[in-house]
């Protein structure tokens, strides 16, 4: 009795769990905690720098000086949890850290100006309020701008925010206090260096393990111990530091709506963003996670909202950090959960000044040379998306150099939009909305307008090109079906007509595709990719059609086929126009007789041994 087929194994009910994606994985406590000081650590000084400048402008008392630290750090951590869970549609659902953005210092300065230090800051929190409610309307439709940013401009804009935050490593390094004696000296500079090559040198021993991905939180508390005994740390703040806080409504005031000032928040809330958004993008390259319309909305409506809490607590505009996107892609720890964590660190110290006195202790130089790895990662990052816009095709190098240009401007001269008017200043006067508004204008204009009209139906865009040179095939164009080859006919003197072509024969056109290139006229074309369908097979008195309609015409021999006649690259082994191969190296190749058709495939012999 012969034996049945046999079964295939039945698959198991309980199948392993899919892993969950790196942004959504869950670390262990110990892992965890540590990755999010570390966020907590690069955020720092970013967040307090804006609330101790105008302090400082104001003359404010130091409970004042206190309930605005306070309540900086209470909206970032609360906005930097609604940017990770990302629920009701409010938050991106990344690792993306908020707080306080710097760019409303200049403005702040000059509201102090015009209304005195007593109305500066209500007229602030006013503004604060109506630019929150502005970022939450028009998140629906900032969203949508997503499309303007293939990796050209991506790229570009990434770029730029690495390099705008160089600038800030390096006032770091030297102290912090351009105006202070000691600016620059080389003790700083020293321990800048000292901190770096802490960083750098953790990084490398102990790469691969977890320690190597907290280099940075080594790198640092390394460096503070150093200073100590330079008596670079003031101990002062955590004496002073009051135990427990607790952010008011409107503590500073009844909020006043001062048009001016209100023009002005909502130019900086655009710019904000604007950076946001470049963030996010940045965020979405480094966590391999795409960033869509709704990530976008999500995002900006966690910044609204943060920010129209601001207003009410007494804070400032919020805006994404990006040296903490530089933080994940250096530390390659891409759990939302654990900025989740650090967002909750955040408003711990919020409600426990004295918490957030511990990480004052780290002195800038410090964190002057940490900047320099976290920044720089960013830049990197743009780098990345930008070797995927395909340079050396169309207009993008023309692009990339226009915008960084303008994106550096401002970077490399702050004063170079200075005699413009005011609100055109705020926007031209960050690096990276300038180069963002350069680099989504130039696309449109050299990338698009005008391309795929009726007055160019050819036109291919420069990422169909870089498709194209990936396939290693190129297409000919779309019209190439109203050319078809002349049905071979005897001339006065007997000879064939050799593949002349014009409009409206009988013989069916070809298909698009329909594949250019080097031409072999001993092809049959009987080699093709799946997805193309090739050109008719020619008789063999026949030549392949010309690479463009344009070459033919009635009465002129056939043109010149060169190498490369179109684009460059070697032709595909399935490419219907590659030459047809002379045999396999398993068997020798099937002989068949002249009579036989020419154009099938060789006829496999049977079993029996009746072969020629």
């Amino acid at each position: 009795m012969s034996q049945g087929p046999a079964l295939l194994p039945r698959a198991t009910d309980h199948a392993s769990p899919t892993p969950p994606h790196p942004v959504d994985e869950i670390l262990p406590a110990r892992r965890m905690l540590p990755a999010a000081l570390q966020h907590v650590a690069s955020m720092y000084a970013g967040l307090t720098a804006p609330p101790l400048i105008i302090s400082s402008a104001l003359g404010l008392t130091p409970a004042q000086l206190s309930a605005l630290l306070a309540a900086a750090l209470l909206i970032a951590g609360l906005g930097t949890i609604a940017q990770t869970l990302g629920v009701y549609g409010v938050g991106a659902g990344l690792p993306l850290v908020n707080g306080v953005s710097f760019a409303v210092v200049s403005p702040a300065l000059a509201t102090a100006a015009t209304q005195g230090r007593d109305g500066a800051l209500p007229a602030i929190f006013g503004a604060t309020l109506v630019a929150g409610l502005l970022c939450l309307l028009l998140a629906p439709v900032f969203c949508r701008l997503v499309r303007f940013f293939p990796p050209v401009v991506s790229g570009c804009v990434i770029t730029l925010v690495g390099i705008s935050l160089l600038p800030v490593a390096g006032t770091w390094a030297r102290g912090g206090d351009a105006e202070a004696a000691g600016f620059g000296s080389p003790a700083d500079l020293a321990l800048a260096a000292t901190t770096l090559v802490i960083t750098l040198t953790v990084h490398r021993m102990l790469s691969g393990r977890f320690l190597g991905r907290v280099a940075i939180l080594i790198g640092m508390l390394a460096g503070t111990l150093i200073a100590i005994p330079l008596g670079k740390v003031d101990l002062d703040p955590l004496a002073q530091a009051p135990l427990f806080a607790l952010p008011t409504p409107f503590g500073f005031g009844t909020p006043q709506f001062v048009p001016t000032v209100i023009a002005t928040a909502a130019v900086v809330m655009i710019v904000s963003m604007m950076e946001s958004t470049a963030a996010l993008l940045a965020l979405g390259a480094v966590a391999e996670r795409p960033v869509r319309d709704r990530t976008i909305a999500g995002s900006l409506r966690a910044l609204g909202l943060a920010t129209v809490l601001g207003g009410v607590l007494g804070s400032f505009t919020s805006t994404s950090y990006a040296q903490n996107v530089g933080l994940v892609s250096l530390s390659r720890i891409r759990s939302r959960y654990v900025v989740t964590l650090c967002g909750a660190v955040l408003v711990l110290m919020g409600f426990v000044p004295v918490l957030g006195s511990f990480v004052a202790l780290v002195p800038l130089p410090v964190l002057g040379g940490a900047g320099v790895v976290f920044f720089g990662s960013v830049a990197v990052t743009g780098i990345r998306t930008l070797a995927k816009a395909a340079l050396g095709t169309g207009h993008n190098a023309v692009i990339v150099s226009v915008t960084l240009a303008f994106g550096l401007f401002p970077v490399l001269d702050p004063d170079f939009y200075a005699r413009l008017p005011a609100p055109v200043a705020t926007v031209l006067g960050s690096g990276i909305t300038a180069g963002c508004l350069v680099a989504v204008l130039l696309n449109y204009l050299l990338n698009h307008l005008g391309r795929g009209t009726e007055a160019d139906p050819d036109a291919i865009s420069a990422e169909q090109v870089t498709a194209l040179d990936t396939a290693d095939t190129v297409l000919g164009p779309k019209r190439s079906s109203d050319w078809t080859p002349f049905q071979p006919s005897g001339s006065p003197s007997g000879t064939p007509d050799h593949g002349r072509h014009t409009r409206g024969t009988a013989r069916p056109a070809p298909a698009w595709p329909y594949v250019t290139g080097p031409v072999d006229p001993t092809d049959t074309g009987r080699h093709h990719r799946p997805h193309e369908v090739p050109a008719p097979p020619h008789r063999p008195d026949e030549v392949p059609p010309p690479l463009h309609p344009s070459a033919a015409h009635e009465g002129e021999p056939p043109p010149a086929v060169t190498e490369n006649a179109v684009f460059p690259g070697p032709l595909h082994p399935l490419h219907p126009l590659h030459p047809r191969p002379t045999g396999r190296p398993d068997r020798p190749r099937q002989r068949h007789s002249a009579e036989a058709d020419p154009w099938q495939h060789p006829q496999t012999p049977s079993a029996s041994g009746d072969s020629q």
